[in-house]
């Protein structure tokens, strides 16, 4: 009775290349556990060392007949194992550095996004606090930080006095400050 188990491993290349399924079965049998032990220690996986061996395998198959064994069996096996290894881990790498970046972007993304609704918030409430300002007072303080008049300007185009609108413009000011907050009141000047 003919058993696969005695061939060599060239015999059992040679029948693989023939597409004989029972000589790939046996190369299968004759090296996946000492090939995924080899991986399980350099991985520490045992998923991803299975992952790595059947990879292999199924690749001997899909390319038997073109495969060429220039050595012995085992050192190709083992070197592809090795290949795959290093293949697996630049790719965490790489991954891990992805990841990494993608957190830190997100992250900053979040801050700039809390930072202006938090600049959002603190507009409306500034300018709420200018439309609760007297109707005249409220115009010049508008012409003076909104459309950049001058004083002079604003007292030519309301027929008043320049010490009038100065006059404005500071209550304005005062009564912002107080009801605003010292941090609401230097974004208003940096605003306007």
């Amino acid at each position: 009775m003919f058993t696969y188990t005695c061939l060599s491993d060239q015999e059992l290349v040679a029948l693989l290349k023939q597409g004989n399924r029972t000589a790939f079965a046996q190369i299968y049998d004759r090296y996946k556990q000492l090939l995924y032990v080899h991986a399980l220690k350099k991985l520490r996986s045992e998923a991803e060392a299975e992952d790595i061996i059947h990879d292999l395998f199924a690749t001997l198959w899909n390319n038997r007949e073109t495969f060429e064994l220039k050595s012995n069996l085992m050192g190709y096996l083992y070197t592809a194992v090795r290949n795959r290894i290093f293949k697996l881990l630049a790719h965490k790498d790489i991954e891990s550095a992805y990841i990494a970046s993608f957190h830190e972007v997100a992250e900053q993304a979040g801050n700039m996004a809390d930072h202006r609704v938090r600049e959002n918030q603190m507009m409306e409430m500034i300018e709420a606090e200018i439309a609760a300002l007297p109707a005249k007072m409220r115009e010049i303080f508008e012409l003076s930080r909104k459309q950049h008049l001058s004083h002079k300007e604003i007292a030519g185009q309301l027929h008043i006095s320049e010490q009038t609108v100065s006059k404005q413009v500071s209550n304005a000011l005062k009564i912002l400050r107080n009801k605003l907050g010292l941090i609401a009141y230097l974004m208003l000047l940096m605003r306007y």
